[in-house]
């Protein structure tokens, strides 16, 4: 079994305070990279680099056979409403061995778990038959999957497998459902608000494009695994000259989670469907994610992400498990991710056989009351490495 040394808990705890205390919004992620690349160096992996797009990759074993890689994002969401954190979201407070701040749960309790269980498979001379790489993420946030591809497909990194150091509670995530977001967009005839009957109101008709759209809800594919898929409006913007002219266009948008059996093509006919039934005039389209890196790299993704599932019977999901009861006496439970990860891009997409294990409880991810404990860190940084080593070695 592995064990981190008392100095070097010590050591992980204060680089886990040094992440939750430091801001990294999406897009703004810099002085997070250059903190972990810092603490990777620090460790000792036997490479450590920043890719075109901001993400930190560390790498350690002999630069040839299977490539294990890991993977975790090193963006938060932003902080709404302060008054209503009963601790600074930035203050890395402890309270009996539990860690509160932003991001702790979602997911700087992994990286910290990353990085050391780094240092272990280092301190206990393990001969990998192949590479482990650590990539930290950027701007998984608002577009999941993005920066891992810019990984694989533009850096040239190919993993075999893939684990994500998601919240699970330490239990393993087997797949998730995908999702694509429209816009949908209502047309009218202006005129002046006097006089409504002039005009045609663009809002009334996407109301009742709304209206359509919910009715849909009951009748959406349900996998026996991953569950049904489900949609809900989340914006809603209408256009006019002012507020005294009947508005012309009526935008919404549309998510839309996705099943297994379900695909963009699928959704997207559907709400033609409606659009038809309706007899509105109207258009739909996927929506499209843009951004600059804070390298300066110019990004773009259109917003569907497959749903995916890696079988129970995986070499990747046993070994996960026997990695876990290995290490912590317990056999972790087989789930699925409620929420979209880098998984829609490894495994819905590029097909590279993907789970997810992280200390954390989701259900805490993106909440005032954020906290990950200190122990579960601990824990899944000597599960990542046993991983390490039962893909590698054959051990």
């Amino acid at each position: 079994m592995f064990r981190l040394s008392t100095e070097d808990q010590q050591h992980m705890i204060a680089f886990l305070r040094d992440l939750v205390r430091t801001p990294s919004l999406s897009c703004q992620e810099g002085a997070v990279a250059a903190r972990i690349a810092d603490e990777m160096r620090a460790v000792g992996f036997r490479d450590v680099a920043m890719d075109r797009i901001g993400n930190v990759v560390g790498r350690m074993g002999r630069g040839s056979g299977p490539v294990l890689l890991f993977d975790g994002h090193m963006d938060t969401v932003g902080v709404s409403d302060p008054s209503a954190w009963q601790r600074d979201p930035f203050g890395a407070e402890i309270e009996n061995g539990i860690l509160y701040g932003l991001g702790a749960c979602d997911m700087k309790g992994a990286l910290a778990a990353l990085v050391y269980a780094g240092k272990l498979l280092i301190e206990n001379h393990v001969p990998l038959k192949g590479d482990v790489v650590v990539a930290c993420v950027v701007q998984e946030e608002p577009c999941e999957g993005l920066a891992t591809r810019v990984l694989v497909e533009e850096e040239g990194i190919r993993p075999d497998w893939v684990v994500l150091g998601e919240p699970t509670s330490m239990n393993i995530a087997r797949g998730q459902r995908g999702r694509v977001e429209f816009q949908v967009t209502a047309c009218g005839r202006a005129c002046h608000a006097s006089q409504p009957d002039l005009g045609e109101n663009a809002i009334y008709a996407a109301s009742r494009l709304v209206f359509g759209v919910e009715l849909l809800s009951g009748s959406l594919h349900n996998d026996r695994f991953l569950g049904p898929g489900s949609l809900a409006v989340t914006q809603i913007h209408a256009e006019a000259g002012s507020r005294n002219v009947v508005p012309d266009r009526c935008s919404f948008i549309l998510d839309r989670r996705l099943t297994l059996g379900e695909n963009e093509a699928k959704a997207l006919a559907e709400v033609q469907a409606v659009i038809a039934r309706e007899r509105v005039r109207a258009e739909v389209r996927v929506t499209e994610y843009r951004s600059t890196s804070y390298t300066g790299y110019q990004a773009s993704q259109r917003e569907y992400f497959p749903a995916w599932v890696t079988g129970e019977n995986h070499c990747l999901v046993q070994a996960a498990e026997r990695a876990t009861r290995d290490e912590l006496g317990t056999r972790p439970k087989m789930d699925k991710f409620p929420f979209s990860t880098d998984g829609t891009y490894t495994s819905g997409v590029a097909g590279i056989p993907t789970v997810g294990l992280g200390p954390g409880d989701e259900k805490l991810a993106h909440t005032v009351n954020d906290q990950v404990r200190l122990d579960d860190v601990a824990n899944a940084a000597r599960v990542y490495a046993r991983l390490a080593v039962t893909l590698l070695t054959g051990k």
